[in-house]
């Protein structure tokens, strides 16, 4: 079964990611809270799409994290990762916001506070793009 990873350090929005997109059909959900923990996380699953946060806590003992940002960089980077789904939601009220992270390959962005269907609608939109029922 394909896997939507959700990319957020906070649990109150986390946990409203998680009722939001539990009832997408044929997919599981896995969170983590890093970057890091994300990109540990692809190399291993069948992950159809990510959603995450930009503005991610660093992970304990680590000397620099990685942003959404540098995320998205990274994901893009991968061959096999390069056309996955990204959909973005943050807070981040930087009017550059939304054209860097165009410029990066994200396929949205919802700035909080984000209407949860608009995000589902967006990512079944995009996961049935990239995966056609047969």
């Amino acid at each position: 079964m394909r896997t939507i990873l959700i990319v957020e350090d906070t649990d109150y929005c986390r946990d409203a990611l998680e009722v939001a997109l539990m009832d997408v059909d044929g997919i599981e959900l896995h969170t983590v809270s890093t970057a890091e923990a994300a990109l540990e996380h692809l190399s291993g699953n069948d992950v159809c799409a990510i959603v995450t946060d930009l503005h991610l806590a660093s992970r304990p003992n680590t000397p620099a994290s990685m942003d959404g940002f540098g995320l998205i960089e990274a994901v893009r980077s991968h061959t096999s990762l390069a056309a996955m789904p990204i959909l973005v939601i943050s807070g981040d009220t930087d009017p550059a916001t939304p054209g860097r992270l165009a410029g990066l390959g994200a396929d949205a962005f919802f700035p909080k506070p984000y209407s949860p269907s608009a995000v589902r609608h967006k990512l079944e939109q995009l996961i049935h793009a990239s995966f056609p029922k047969s």
